[in-house]
């Protein structure tokens, strides 16, 4: 995983966000329902098939 991300805990944040997302979604996915959604993210992020875009953000000083 740490071959597609970067790094491992990246690799982690990113399957645990796309997991959290088609746990807000049930009706839109096509998941097989004997996986926990936490392997499929971690699958389907080592094999590719899930892209992501890092996005910065930035902090308003007050």
């Amino acid at each position: 995983m740490a071959n597609k991300t970067g790094n491992k805990y990246l690799g982690i944040l990113v399957a645990s966000k796309f997991a959290r997302f088609v746990n807000d979604f049930p009706r839109d996915r096509s998941v097989d329902l004997e996986k926990k959604l936490t392997t499929r993210a971690l699958e389907e992020l080592s094999s590719g098939a899930l892209t992501y875009r890092l996005v910065s953000v930035r902090r308003q000083e007050t």
